[in-house]
């Protein structure tokens, strides 16, 4: 997203990522599909759907130098919080899941990234990792959908959006298996450091 941004603006960017998004996650579930708990995702994505159409409706009504601002803010603010990892209260796994999963359905739907409310939210209930993976993995392929169907329904998906597409998919995919490989050969959490630095970089570019 904000590398696509100041090229081809929000309205193209959104839709355009959202379906690389979605063929990601098929792609991935495809070897890891055991890994899928629908029934532990169910309340994130109960609170995801409302939120959705909200954030699209922002693509169309809000400026787009306040959704620059707004996407550079939410990346800087994530990267620097994965980096800090300041000690977080805990969280019970109760009615506040709702409040999370409707945010990450308003981001999941203006910007396609969805995923900093719900790692919040599982940092501060303190999920174990396994339930964690097996929640998200549920979590992202049918929010990941949605999102695209509400994409779709508002008119962001145009011929040029699947002309970008089909010319993104072969990067797509050499990008995906050059980040699988990157990872085997970095320490996990020297790999992850470089990402959430790379995310603020592009965070700050947005804010200029």
């Amino acid at each position: 997203m904000p590398l696509l941004v100041p090229v081809l603006g929000f309205a193209q960017a959104t839709p355009l990522v959202g379906l690389a998004a979605l063929s990601t996650v098929i792609a991935v579930l495809a070897r890891d599909w055991r890994a899928i708990d629908a029934r532990a995702a169910s309340r994130l994505l109960l609170a995801t759907l409302p939120g959705i159409p909200l954030g699209v409706a922002l693509i169309h009504l809000a400026p787009a130098a306040w959704m620059r601002a707004g996407l550079g803010v939410l990346l800087l603010a994530y990267a620097t919080w994965s980096l800090a990892r300041p000690r977080l209260p805990r969280l019970g796994d109760g009615p506040a899941v709702y409040g999370f999963g409707l945010v990450a359905g308003v981001l999941g739907g203006a910007y396609n990234t969805n995923a900093p409310p719900l790692v919040l939210y599982g940092a501060l209930v303190q999920w174990p990792p396994a339930r964690f993976r097996a929640s998200l993995s549920g979590y992202f392929l049918f929010a990941a959908a949605a999102i695209c169907a509400v994409h779709a329904a508002s008119g962001l998906w145009t011929p040029r959006v699947f002309a970008l597409l089909a010319y993104a998919l072969p990067v797509l995919v050499a990008g995906n298996l050059l980040g699988a490989w990157l990872a085997r050969r970095i320490p996990q959490a020297r790999f992850a450091r470089l990402l959430y630095l790379l995310l603020a970089l592009l965070g700050g570019l947005m804010l200029l």
